[in-house]
């Protein structure tokens, strides 16, 4: 090996870089270990701990003196499957964006448009494309650039009415961009002050969608209303209640003629607005329940507030007073009215214990614009406080303009001796009235029924201002510390019991050349976690296999050389020309090379088209190829040539294996019929099971909400899934996960509407129909929550939205194809022959068919998950890569034998390459079989799906690599063809 000394240089530099990035990793965790013995166990005590030594040293290198906040930053991070904790998904609205921008036009061609985008957009096509589309197909002779359209005062200076549509189009595009833009601000400036360790936020390309992973955040309910909510603050002037009970009185005997009484005997509200307008006591006793349809649901408010109704009768309420027939009682003088709803109360009964959610109804000033006279955009300083009363309260600073504003309008407020309603997102928070004249200065309170928590996460949203339109969750994923810890063991032994085995079976067939790739191995791993520290990569449990993986793949190098060594060796030549010829190109090396394009291919294609643990599993599985390929050549080979050097014996065998796979003659050419008839009828089989059986889709592709939940003690899960298709309405499949007191549990209820109010109420039914399984201190918190590390509840839930999953899948399927055509284009470049593409892409379908035809035959039946997701199209990625590796490396040989001067016609040529490559082909099989079962075995349930589909697709790959791939080359070729091949080959 030439420049020897270069690479020694070039190795040991590499090795110290990558030893001093890894040393970050360890300090940062000695730091997070003591934080939480200092805490004992308070998940909050121990993010301020680390907050508090943020900025001192905890690290000196040399005279380099790194804080802990440094160390954390060149930490390799450990993602949200080993952390715990919470991951979403948020789609900004492109549809509030262009009626922002439109000014809220009430054009009917805008309006239809935007209606027809929505209904109408497909897969992964934008919203704003889906609306171009629909306003070509709707417009006439509207123009875009029309006044009462985009040509408005918002858009002065950027859109005239001269302008044609695809100009304006340009515009709404860079709008669009900048809406967006602003929301990760909005965002990050949220997260930022949230108070978790490492939160990551990030844009996905093009799609208007913004991923937040919080490792570590416990409270889901809080985290989702604190990414979601839009923070629109608004201050409106108020009605008097008084001045509406006629109203509600004429209102309530309109609707007994449309509303269909019921006979149930129910309590009416105390203090009822009905015995306030007759003077009649006897009105507020049990009464038949529809006597009085409004009246029944609101009882008597005062000041501000209209009423107060239980929080299940909102709905009904509000549909009763938008009603037009309703809407027409309104007195004429207050018809700009705007009915809003304050913050939900829980009321406990002193005499029953009994709770119920009550919330009130506000009459606010409203008007033609629907603007109100004052909003959030003043605000420049928001900080949580107490009230005069002692209770958690929000101040709030103004800028100047909206402190005159303010002035003005409190003032209005003190003359008609009114309210004002401090609102957020359309929900009322306090209505205080102005008892001391107008207030200058721009300060204002917030005050209502709030926690200490609730007022810091209001002053949070409100510094970092609202965002420009909403913010839907149609993905995310909680998973609890107690599982995460779970996954971290689970990957740990996986790797050392996968490592220890492939170590072995190196010595053990190779002798000591085992050793040196074994030592390759070593240094493999070293320089792949350091470069996933200095990239500041995410590990994932996905990247846990992807770099188990890399342990059975990382030899496969070492095995072609070393089986090229001794076939070198066996014709008698010398260890040193043995060893030039099997690292030379027409040796080893060009066969490792074409091996490892088409993973490369693969694995980019992975990385492209997959999300958050799929692009980790990628990730590791790239950066391995690569260091793989180094050690394996390098490192191993300094250790040869002192061999060489020394003069000692090198056999690359043991005295048991030195015979083992050679002298094979099987006619593989000879029995393709039967290989073909064999494949055949497997894809017949996999066909007719897609047909009548189909495939288990998980939320990934079909959307849906999927809960991991723990039991105190086993449960029967077809008994748990009929009690929660009874509470959803709707149907809620439960299956055994792993333990017998675990079940997995998926329902497709709500999954097309969004809103963090959908998410709780899910989460609500579903403790609702659990909770008897559980001790009475199991509260909801603790039940949906993963504090402290809880060990029962919801250990992973997550949820896929029903754009997100159609993505999903269009991105699945156009990664496999791409995977096929790329790896097949690759190789009509290098073989310069189409047969050779042909007969590798026979084979990889074969092997896709088969491994979805197996999943399609037995998910009912196999006691592990068998879902199409994510994870199995990796899977599935993976085993086009290897099974193409498997197939190059056998057209390698099949192109060197044409090139040389092996004796026989093109079908013993054939033959030859094949039975000469079957030692490698078998080894490396082997130890990729030996990792992938140690890790189906002791991987962990979450993953154990996803390995068995690799699993069958190395055997299967194996299989039709040698009696597929290279038989339909065989048979594809012209007889001509092959009649100028045996010309060539006998000269």
């Amino acid at each position: 090996m030439q420049n020897k000394g270069l690479v020694k240089f070039f190795a040991i530099l590499f090795a110290l870089v990558s030893i001093y990035q890894l040393s970050f990793t360890f300090v940062a965790n000695k730091v997070k270990n003591d934080a939480k013995a200092f805490a004992g166990g308070n998940p909050e005590k121990e993010v301020k701990y680390l907050d508090s030594i943020g900025k001192e040293d905890v690290f000196s290198l040399g005279f380099t003196q790194f804080t802990y906040n440094e160390v954390k930053d060149k930490q390799i991070n450990k993602g949200l499957d080993l952390e715990g904790g919470i991951n979403v998904i948020l789609q900004i609205s492109v549809k509030d964006v262009l009626i922002g921008l439109s000014n809220n036009s009430k054009n009917p061609v805008f309006n239809k448009s935007l209606e027809d985008a929505t209904r109408n957009q497909r897969g992964n096509q934008s919203y704003l494309d889906a609306f171009f589309e629909a306003f070509d197909a709707n417009k006439g002779t509207t123009k875009l650039a029309s006044p009462e359209i985009f040509a408005n005062r918002n858009l002065q200076g950027e859109i005239d009415f001269s302008m044609s549509d695809d100009q304006v189009k340009k515009v709404l595009a860079k709008k669009v961009d900048e809406s967006v833009e602003s929301a990760f601000g909005v965002l990050r400036s949220r997260i930022d002050k949230f108070g978790v360790t490492q939160p990551n936020i990030a844009k996905l390309g093009q799609t208007g969608r913004i991923l937040i992973e919080l490792p570590g955040a416990k409270d889901v309910d809080r985290i989702k209303k604190l990414v979601s909510s839009k923070a629109e603050l608004e201050f409106w002037e108020t009605y008097k209640a008084e001045d509406f009970y006629q109203f509600l009185g004429a209102a309530n005997e309109a609707l007994k003629s449309t509303v269909q009484p019921e006979t149930a005997e129910v309590e009416k509200p105390k203090d009822s607005i009905a015995a306030l307008l007759t003077d009649n006591a006897a009105d507020s006793t049990a009464t038949k329940k529809g006597n009085n349809p409004l009246f029944d649901k609101l009882s008597q408010g005062g000041g501000p507030i209209l009423g107060i109704a239980n929080g299940k009768d909102v709905e009904t309420i509000n549909g009763y007073l938008n009603r037009p027939e309703i809407r027409a009682l309104i007195p004429a003088d207050k018809s700009n009215v705007k009915f809003a709803w304050g913050k939900p109360k829980t009321v406990t009964d002193p005499k029953t214990k009994k709770e119920t959610e009550t919330v009130e109804l506000y009459v606010l000033k409203g008007n033609r614009e629907d603007v109100a006279p004052l909003s959030g955009g003043v605000i420049v300083d928001a900080r949580d406080t107490f009230d005069q009363l002692g209770k958690p309260a929000v101040s709030m600073q103004m800028n100047g303009q909206g402190a005159r504003a303010w002035e003005e309008l409190t003032g209005r407020v003190y003359t008609d001796k009114t309210a004002i309603a401090i609102a957020l997102d359309d929900v009322v928070y306090s209505a205080p009235g102005v008892s001391t004249g107008p207030i200058s200065g721009g300060r204002s309170e917030i005050s209502g029924n709030f926690t200490v928590t609730e007022t810091k996460d209001l002053a949070n949203v409100l510094r970092a201002g609202k965002l420009p339109a909403t913010a839907e969750i149609v993905q995310s994923e909680v998973v609890g510390p107690s599982l995460g810890q779970k996954a971290i063991d689970a990957g740990t032994t996986s790797s050392i019991v996968g490592f220890l085995l492939v170590c072995l079976w190196m010595v053990f067939y190779y002798g000591r050349a085992g050793w040196y790739a074994n030592a390759a191995l070593l240094v493999n791993l070293l320089f792949l976690f350091g470069i996933l520290a200095s990239l500041g990569a995410v590990l994932t449990l996905p990247g846990i296999a992807g770099i188990v993986l890399t342990l059975g793949t990382a030899v496969d190098a070492n095995i072609i050389i070393y089986e090229r060594a001794k076939e070198e060796l066996r014709e008698g030549k010398s260890l040193g020309e043995s060893v030039k010829a099997a690292y030379g190109w027409k040796g080893g090396m060009r066969s490792i090379i074409d091996a490892n394009v088409t993973h490369v291919l693969t694995g980019a294609i992975l990385f492209i088209f997959g999300t958050g643990p799929i692009q980790g599993f990628a990730t590791t599985l790239l950066i391995g190829i690569f260091t793989s390929l180094f050690t394996s050549i390098f490192i191993a080979r300094i250790f040869i040539d002192r061999d060489i050097e020394a003069n000692r014996s090198l056999m690359f065998a043991t005295n048991i294996t030195k015979n083992w796979f050679t002298g094979f003659h099987f006619d593989f050419i000879r029995v393709r019929k039967w290989s073909y008839i064999f494949s055949t009828a497997v894809v017949i089989v996999s066909c007719a099971s897609f047909y009548f059986n189909g495939l288990d889709e998980g939320v990934d592709f079909v959307g849906g909400r999927t809960f991991q939940v723990k039991f105190e003690k086993p449960v029967e899960a077809t008994q748990v899934s009929e009690e929660l298709s009874t509470e959803f309405g709707a149907t809620v499949e439960a299956k055994v996960f792993g333990d017998d007191n675990q079940l997995r549990i998926t329902t497709k209820y709500k999954i097309k509407e969004d809103g963090v109010e959908v998410d709780q109420e899910v989460n609500q039914k579903l403790y609702n129909s659990l909770k008897k399984y559980f001790n009475a201190d199991v509260t909801y918190e603790k039940f949906i929550n993963t504090y402290d590390g809880k060990t029962i509840g919801v250990l992973q839930a997550s949820k896929v939205g029903a754009a997100i999953s159609a993505d999903i899948k269009t991105n699945s399927f156009w990664a496999v194809i791409g995977a096929m055509l790329v790896v097949g284009l690759y190789l009509v470049i290098s073989f310069r022959k189409w047969q050779y593409s042909v007969g590798a892409i026979a084979a990889v379908l074969h092997d896709v068919i088969f491994v979805l035809g197996l999943y399609s035959l037995l998910y009912k039946y196999m006691p592990f998950h068998m879902e199409m997701d994510q994870h199995f199209i990796a899977a599935i990625l993976t085993v086009i890569g290897y099974s193409m590796n498997d197939t190059v490396i056998v057209f390698d040989r099949v192109r060197e034998f044409l090139a040389g001067n092996v004796k026989g016609n093109f079908k013993e040529v054939v033959n030859a390459s094949i039975n000469t490559t079957l030692s490698r082909t078998i080894n490396t099989s082997l130890t990729m079989i030996i990792v992938l079962f140690i890790m189906f075995v002791f991987g962990g349930e979450s993953i154990r799906g996803f390995i068995f589909a690799m699993l069958v697709g190395i055997v299967v790959g194996t299989y039709s690599s040698l009696f597929i791939a290279t038989p339909v080359v065989y048979d594809t070729m012209s007889k001509k063809d092959i009649e100028e091949i045996e010309a060539r080959h006998s000269k």
